[in-house]
């Protein structure tokens, strides 16, 4: 069975009405993934309550203080803007935490089950650094996540893939002092937020950034998974893989240039099954309502054919 973590609470982080960031995104994806013909084998779970999973202590530790009482005042008078492009409605931070709160119950669900999970949750966060939150993310869900992984027993390395078409400056900006934790990302350069240079190794040569030009196709990114990420992560072994899911490297995506097609995403998941099959895959963009839901379906349906 594959879990599918996911609450309508996550549709009230509300990003205005010409965001693309948008509740609709969610909701395209649940209603794509439940008319597949394998819907029965997917398990639909509703987080654990932010303060039951403590999801702010988890938070506190990765991101300073200063911005989270900064960002819970803003959502407390109203709301407001962290930058231009990122939103904070009256209910933006408590939607952030269960955010937060989904993606570890992720790590549990995949290590109690021994098989994949998805964290079907907003607001996104792998641009969300330990000092502010930016480009439509609040917390870093993915590098906390890797973090409260690393203690469970057994679990004493965790890899993070993130195939968004923008680099995750916040993941690696958190995960990067940690040589427990390895961070690959396959991008789009030059795009937002102008990091992700091939140079950066991190401090423990922990990270892989692996920019592309815009107009990249599957042929690229199959050049890159078998010369490049596959043997990255193998050579790690991790004890669990989470994938930071972007979908905005589609070709129909507004927010990019890159030309990937929804199926493509089934093919990395397949390679990824080379790997490990303990993966716990969480939504970040994806701004192509129609293609974004049919990439989540090819991402998942590997998981139902074995």
């Amino acid at each position: 069975m594959f879990s599918i973590i996911y609450s309508e609470e996550f549709l009230k982080h509300d990003t205005g009405l010409y965001h693309p960031e948008t509740p609709g995104r969610l909701s395209a994806i649940v209603e794509a993934l439940k008319a597949t013909s394998w819907s029965d084998h997917l398990q639909w779970f509703l987080p654990t309550p932010a303060w039951e999973k403590n999801a702010f202590s988890w938070v506190s530790k990765f991101h300073h203080r200063e911005y989270i009482h900064y960002l819970k005042n803003l959502a407390e008078q109203g709301g407001g803007m962290l930058d231009p492009d990122t939103p904070v409605s009256p209910q933006s931070y408590d939607i952030a935490l269960l955010a937060v709160s989904a993606w570890l119950d992720g790590i549990d669900h995949v290590l109690e089950r021994n098989n994949p999970a998805f964290a079907l949750v907003r607001p996104p966060g792998h641009h969300a650094t330990k000092k502010m939150g930016m480009g439509f993310c609040l917390f870093s869900n993915a590098a906390i996540a890797a973090h409260y992984a690393l203690e469970k027993p057994g679990i004493n390395r965790v890899a993070i893939l993130d195939w968004d078409v923008h680099h995750g400056n916040g993941t690696e900006d958190i995960v990067q002092g940690n040589p427990h934790i390895v961070y690959c990302s396959v991008h789009q350069f030059p795009c937002y937020p102008g990091t992700g240079r091939a140079s950066d190794r991190g401090h423990y040569e922990n990270v892989l950034n692996i920019p592309l030009p815009p107009g990249s196709t599957l042929k690229e990114y199959q050049v890159m998974f078998e010369g490049k990420i596959i043997p990255f992560l193998k050579k790690f072994q991790p004890d669990l893989l989470l994938v930071s899911a972007g979908y905005d490297a589609n070709h129909d995506d507004p927010l990019a240039m890159m030309s990937l097609q929804p199926s493509d995403y089934g093919i990395f998941s397949r390679y990824l099954l080379g790997v490990t099959r303990r993966i716990l895959f969480g939504l970040e963009g994806g701004y192509n309502l129609e293609v974004m839901s049919q990439s989540v379906v090819a991402t998942v349906e590997p998981f139902m054919m074995i």
